[in-house]
């Protein structure tokens, strides 16, 4: 008898259980973000002038910091590191990172459809003289970390010419720090050195 109890217990909470996982991966499923909610996120979230953070913040880069065009620019919160607003009547994102230097650059995000948005783009007008084209990885995206990857539809980023790869855009919890990774791609690889800065906002 007692086995038997056992038994109806044991099976019981492994019922519970399955039934406890079943709704977690539900709920994890609703709270799947979509393209439109990234694009609306970083809209809400970016559009702001941020100032390049002091050198102790500048951690887990390659240096990108250090060069000579914008090192006057660390720890100045005076002077807008990078910057971000909507054109378009809301339908692009402007990204213009270290304006009014010799790294200035420009990306703009938008969707395929803004009426209809299942898939969030990005071109990145480089210093290095190219325009790679991005898509949003939702897979490693958040709704603290925006993730874009290569369009592997392009020449450019099959090729072996030297090219921003990898986008990703980490915000503190606060909102109020940015560390924005521009990971560097050379003959089918990464890069020793990339473009990764940290930010606080204006």
């Amino acid at each position: 008898m007692k086995s038997m109890l056992l038994f109806f217990i044991v099976v019981g909470a492994m019922i519970f259980t399955a039934l406890q996982a079943k709704e977690e991966v539900k709920k994890a499923e609703a709270e799947k973000l979509t393209p439109m909610d990234v694009y609306e996120r970083m809209s809400f979230v970016l559009s702001d002038s941020w100032y390049l953070s002091a050198e102790e913040e500048q951690i887990g880069t390659t240096g990108a910091h250090k060069k000579e065009a914008i090192a006057h620019l660390v720890g100045n919160d005076k002077a807008v590191g990078t910057k971000y607003k909507l054109i378009g009547r809301g339908a692009t994102l402007e990204e213009v990172l270290l304006p009014n230097t010799a790294k200035s650059m420009v990306t703009m995000y938008h969707c395929n459809s803004y009426t209809n948005c299942t898939q969030l783009k990005a071109t990145h007008y480089c210093a290095k003289q190219n325009q790679p084209e991005f898509l949003l990885n939702l897979k490693e995206t958040t709704n603290n970390k925006f993730v874009f990857d290569c369009d592997m539809s392009t020449e450019l980023c099959n090729s072996d010419e030297d090219h921003i790869h990898k986008m990703i855009f980490e915000l503190s919890e606060e909102d109020s720090h940015l560390k924005a990774s521009y990971l560097a791609w050379k003959d089918k690889k990464l890069k020793d050195k990339h473009s990764i800065y940290h930010f606080d906002r204006m």
